[in-house]
C-alpha cells in the first residue's frame, strides 16, 4: 500500500509539474494571437509573467526545505493562478465586446480555475498534515 501510494504522489507531481508548465505555454500562444496594442500589451505581459509564474513556483515547492516552505510557495501557486485568471478574464471580456470570440482564453479560465482547486486541495492536506504550519 505504501509503495503505491508512493508512485501515485510522484505521478500527481509529475501531472502537475507537466500541467502548470503547459498552462504558461497555453498562456504566451493564446496571447501571440491578441492584438499588438499599448492596451493589450499591459495585459498581455502581465498574463505571461503570472502563467509561466505558476509553473516556475510550483516546481519551486517540489524543492521546499520544509513542509512550511512547501505551504509557502503553494500559497504563492495559488495567488498566481489567481492573477492568471483575472488577466484572462479581462481579456476575454475585451475580445467579447471587440466581437471577437477567442474560445482559447475560456478554455484557458477552466484550467485556471482547475489548478487553483487542486492548489488549494493540496494547501488543505499539507496544512492537515503539519499542524504546526
Amino acid at each position: 500500500m505504501i509503495l503505491i501510494n508512493k508512485n501515485l504522489k510522484k505521478l500527481m507531481k509529475t501531472l502537475m509539474l507537466n500541467r502548470t508548465k503547459k498552462f504558461a505555454l497555453d498562456c504566451w500562444f493564446a496571447c501571440s494571437k491578441l492584438p499588438n496594442s499599448r492596451e493589450y500589451n499591459a495585459f498581455v505581459s502581465q498574463l505571461i509573467r503570472s502563467s509561466s509564474s505558476v509553473g516556475a513556483n510550483y516546481r519551486a515547492a517540489q524543492r521546499a526545505k520544509s513542509s512550511k516552505d512547501f505551504i509557502n510557495k503553494l500559497k504563492i501557486v495559488e495567488e498566481e493562478v489567481d492573477e492568471s485568471k483575472y488577466f484572462l478574464e479581462l481579456l476575454s471580456e475585451i475580445e467579447k465586446i471587440n466581437k471577437n470570440e477567442n474560445s482559447q482564453l475560456e478554455v484557458l479560465i477552466k484550467e485556471a480555475d482547475e489548478l487553483t482547486a487542486i492548489v488549494v486541495s493540496s494547501l488543505k492536506t499539507a496544512r492537515k498534515n503539519n499542524p504546526k504550519n
